[in-house]
């Protein structure tokens, strides 16, 4: 059900605006569309957004990603590493992108995921916040890495362990990637170089924040002087930095709060400049033919995520996930996902890969982060439940959800 919408007339037209944005091109183009969005995770099987290449005797996976997370044919309306694989092993693929932020996809299927239920999916990949509560909560199968042996040669140091997950039993990294700003050079060519900078009177109404909490503020705690990485920071840290975000909504200045959605309003011009995903604005300029939108580390420092796959605990296609993950750690295989999503891969070899691919892009510290990239990007801590707990509705308050 959705939520009511608040009082303020300005925070209601942009939740309004939000809830009106279409569909991403791409699910529209496979057919998925409004009829996958209306009937939730428990009618997706009849909704599939391949194209079938396995004849499914090996089995099938219902595999739900974020939009622009796999290598795309625009001629062809296919995933070329995804149908490689299905005709390989004949493991039939439902592939959705279904994932637009990590709370609202996971509270599609928070009962089933509670209850032990079928959740319409096999496999999903999520940011390491999320699939940390999903682990506490026992609600994820483990992985038999024995199955995954190209994950255990292949997997990158920046990947390799987490707090909550430190031998990578319960989630495998998929892509990881930078939170930082973006403006468009035609429209903005003065740009941006630091957060701050999107609260210029020039750009009232054409920022754009993203409805990932963690994102959002870690980004401004970084320019406000925190250590996001370590533990001395909390409740007055977090706070600060939403009030930012509560004072740049009330004048006026921010467009949208979305997910990966942004995407839209960049390319229809509703937003100048704002918050985003580092490898959105790499797809972005390679369908515009041109560089129109520019992706910024932040003066301060850009944050890190990762996006694992992880299995929930009904998933019926155990061995099947275990064949495609495998798959994607192929250094050939990374390089080919890399060369279109243009993230930071988890896969060490596919840089020799890539070499021989893309040269250019092997060279690209946004998806082989070199060491002074590296002195810039900050992983931040994880949330105890409690924190997210509060922080999230919080930031959900403020956004008058």
């Amino acid at each position: 059900m959705p939520h009511p919408l608040p009082e303020d007339p300005l925070i209601r037209s942009i939740v309004q605006r939000a809830r009106r944005a279409p569909l991403s091109r791409r699910r529209l183009l496979q057919g998925a569309g409004l009829g996958a969005a209306l009937l939730g995770a428990s009618g997706l099987a009849a909704c599939s957004s391949k194209k079938s290449y396995g004849d499914g005797s090996k089995g099938s996976i219902r595999w739900a990603n974020w939009t622009y997370y796999l290598d795309f044919d625009e001629k062809t309306k296919d995933y070329p590493t995804l149908n490689d694989f299905m005709e390989q092993t004949d493991i039939a693929v439902d592939y959705y992108e279904d994932i637009d932020d990590n709370k609202t996809f996971i509270a599609k299927i928070k009962d089933q995921l509670q209850l032990g239920q079928d959740t319409g999916y096999d496999v999903f990949v999520t940011s390491d916040t999320t699939v940390v509560r999903l682990v506490e909560k026992d609600q994820l199968r483990k992985f038999d890495r024995s199955l995954v042996p190209n994950a255990g040669e292949q997997m990158i140091d920046l990947v390799k362990h987490a707090t909550f997950d430190p031998d990578r039993i319960m989630s495998i990294p998929y892509q990881a990637g930078m939170t930082g700003l973006v403006y468009n050079t035609k429209l903005y060519p003065k740009g941006v170089k630091q957060v701050s900078d999107l609260w210029a009177p020039e750009l009232k109404g054409k920022v754009n924040l993203l409805s990932e909490q963690d994102d959002t503020t870690g980004l401004i705690m970084l320019e406000q002087g925190v250590d996001i990485v370590g533990d001395a920071w909390g409740d007055d840290q977090f706070h600060a930095a939403l009030d930012v975000v509560k004072k740049q909504l009330a004048r006026g200045q921010v467009a949208t709060i979305k997910g990966n959605s942004y995407t839209q309003d960049l390319q229809q011009e509703k937003v100048w400049a704002g918050m985003c995903w580092s490898g959105d604005i790499a797809i972005l300029n390679e369908e515009a033919g041109e560089e129109i939108w520019k992706f910024v580390v932040p003066e301060s420092g850009a944050s890190v995520f990762i996006d694992s796959f992880a299995m929930p605990k009904a998933t019926e296609s155990y061995k099947q996930v275990h064949e495609l993950v495998n798959y994607y750690y192929e250094p050939e295989v990374a390089a080919r996902v890399a060369q279109y999503v243009q993230y930071v891969t988890p896969v060490a070899g596919a840089r020799d890969a890539m070499a021989k691919l893309d040269p250019k892009l092997a060279d690209n510290p946004l998806i082989f982060p070199d060491e002074e990239m590296s002195k810039r990007i900050f992983d931040m801590r994880s949330l105890t439940a409690q924190e997210d707990d509060r922080y999230t509705k919080a930031f959900q308050k403020v956004m008058g959800n």
